[in-house]
């Protein structure tokens, strides 16, 4: 049984930072590339970042770009989202992702090319 699970959300400042955790079990995780999304209240699931199999390549949504950093440790079978410079637009519901094998050798953004959803963490951030 495939299960992700996420820790690390809270309640944050403005400009303040968070580092999102994701430990994956029942899968073999260095065959998946890996994703973040994102849910705040009234809005569709989006994408925040991406990393590749290897964790040589990284993706994320413009909003992301230059704040939030996508890791991972195949070792561990982690992947991390390390937040910076946190704006109250970035709270939501934050779920790590595991890509459809398939679809594992790029870069997915999309949520249709993931197979396996981990049950969120909240992050709040306060202005």
């Amino acid at each position: 049984q495939v299960q992700l699970v996420e820790s690390g959300g809270g309640l944050v400042q403005a400009g303040g930072s968070l580092r999102l955790s994701c430990a994956a079990s029942g899968v073999t995780f260095s065959m998946h590339g890996m994703g973040w999304f994102r849910q705040a209240p009234g809005k569709e699931r989006e994408f925040v970042a991406a990393t590749s199999r290897s964790g040589d390549s990284t993706y994320y949504t413009d909003s992301a770009k230059g704040r939030f950093t996508i890791s991972r440790d195949n070792a561990k079978s982690t992947v991390n989202l390390q937040m910076n410079s946190l704006k109250p637009e970035d709270t939501a519901v934050y779920y790590c992702a595991a890509a459809a094998l398939r679809y594992s050798s790029r870069l997915p953004s999309a949520a249709g090319q993931y197979a396996y959803w981990g049950q969120g963490t909240q992050v709040t951030v306060s202005s």
